[in-house]
């Protein structure tokens, strides 16, 4: 029998939408889901790469620009989950496997008891070289946004400000120890309407990534390694707007 996937995931609605988009598809053999790391340690992480201007505006930007976006995007995320048939319904709790981090002891001995294929990856940490090698799976990312331009986070929302549309997309690529470096499996674009946002860039490149899922797990799964020439262009990690940044951009119609 076939060692089948495991997800490795963090807290977040698109870890329900692969769910219950891989369970009727897939061997799906477990969910681990690793804890959200406090809040405070994130701040001084941030604060200690980027500065404290940059993390007051960025702070600001969550604080008070999502979840008015969040608020007004109800309808269209409705939209979008019934046009693509995405189920947020939440995973049974006796299939989850909790863990504080997808690098700790407890991950490790999840990954090694069930030695799957294939590990894919939604959400989560930096994943060490020690969990890499702990298991002789294939580990793969979901991304939202076309590498190797846009790593990081708000891959689509970036490439708009950048003017290329062209790279608003999402990626499925190899994981390794670096920051959205792997290879690349497969790739898509997302074709946002006058109706979206910052907010449903994000659900977007979830439903665009989904059948690269069923391409890529299929061939990965028969023992295949599937692959997607990346594309050229400057390699660079994003990371969130700041309030101010996103204010100016939303001038030239970026929302």
């Amino acid at each position: 029998m076939s060692a089948g996937i495991v997800l490795l995931a963090g807290e977040f609605p698109s870890t329900a939408i692969l769910y219950n988009y891989l369970k009727p598809r897939f061997p799906l053999r477990a969910v681990v889901i690793e804890s959200r790391p406090p809040r405070l340690a994130l701040v001084r992480n941030r604060l200690r790469k980027l500065g404290l201007a940059k993390v007051f505006g960025q702070l600001c930007f969550r604080s008070l620009a999502v979840p008015i976006l969040t608020l007004s995007s109800r309808s269209r995320l409705r939209q979008i989950e019934k046009e693509f048939a995405l189920d947020r319904t939440p995973i049974p709790a006796g299939e989850i496997t909790r863990v504080d981090s997808v690098n700790s002891s407890a991950s490790i001995a999840a990954l090694q008891e069930i030695a799957p294929q294939v590990v894919l990856v939604n959400g989560t940490r930096i994943i060490s070289s020690q969990v890499l090698r702990t298991v002789a799976a294939r580990f793969i990312n979901l991304h939202g946004g076309i590498t190797p331009l846009y790593r990081g986070v708000h891959g689509a929302y970036w490439a708009l400000v950048q003017r290329q549309p062209q790279h608003c997309g999402v990626t499925i690529h190899r994981v390794d120890e670096g920051i959205d470096t792997g290879a690349v499996l497969a790739q898509a674009s997302i074709f946002p309407t006058a109706r979206d946002n910052f907010i449903t860039y994000q659900l977007l490149q979830v439903a665009a990534g989904l059948p690269l899922l069923d391409r890529v797990l299929s061939e990965m799964l028969q023992g295949r390694e599937p692959s997607s020439p990346p594309l050229s262009g400057e390699s660079r990690l994003w990371t969130h707007p700041t309030l101010f940044e996103y204010l100016r951009y939303r001038r030239w119609g970026v929302k």
